[in-house]
């Protein structure tokens, strides 16, 4: 097992868990199966997983309080959502607490295993300067952070991810279609009110430097300028 990718999985529905089990460790990943968020929490302390899978409608400890839990110890791990909830809010929130992509049941196992390995990747290939200066910002992708003067604020994961984006196309329009299935994975109607929220969050965490402005290019995208 020492060449797997150690995965954990928590998900209260025993056929439905064992099924993803199975497949994940068919594609040679090590599955480490919780039934709840509780013992989810446990096992992430003790193993030590690369990747979450969390179903968020879970007993003792839903899926976001689990995510939000472990998003304060760890902010890089890719954190994918497993939901019967389809409501723009839910989807939304789930990627506010930190979440990097989800999945509306059912789904095809597939469909899982191809997000599973696009995280895994991103977080393998996507490299940046320790710290990128952005008018009168620095901001640091590895440590997700943003400093203005002696001030710095942490970002979550798709937070980062989206400025940097932004500022490796600055000065051009970023395409929605393109950012959407990059960190998304889907450029469906519910990815797309998704970032907008970020874009507004990065607005204003942007605001002490008037010169920088995130402009909507209506039809087409983003452009950062600075």
């Amino acid at each position: 097992m020492s060449n797997t990718v150690k995965i954990l999985l928590a998900e209260d529905e025993p056929s439905l868990g064992q099924i993803i089990k199975e497949s994940l460790e068919t594609r040679n990943f090590e599955v480490l199966l919780c039934a709840n968020g509780e013992e989810a929490y446990k096992v992430y302390k003790l193993e030590k997983p690369l990747l979450l899978v969390l179903d968020v409608m879970m007993p003792k400890k839903d899926g976001f309080t689990l995510a939000k839990e472990i998003r304060q110890e760890n902010p890089n791990i890719p954190i994918i959502f497993l939901t019967a909830k389809s409501q723009t809010e839910d989807v939304v929130e789930g990627f506010n607490i930190g979440g990097n992509d989800y999945l509306k049941k059912p789904f095809s196992m597939e469909e899982l295993i191809v997000r599973i390995n696009a995280l895994l990747k991103r977080g393998q290939t996507e490299k940046a300067d320790e710290n990128i200066e952005l008018g009168g910002y620095t901001f640091n992708l590895k440590k997700q952070t943003l400093t203005y003067k002696n001030t710095t604020e942490n970002l979550t994961h798709r937070e980062a991810n989206l400025l940097y984006y932004l500022i490796k196309n600055k000065n051009q329009v970023l395409e929605r279609s393109f950012i959407l299935k990059k960190l998304w994975g889907d450029d469906d109607f519910f990815n797309a009110r998704s970032m907008d929220v970020f874009i507004t969050k990065l607005r204003k965490k942007l605001k002490n430097d008037p010169a920088i402005q995130i402009l909507n290019v209506r039809g087409f995208g983003y452009k950062l300028i600075y």
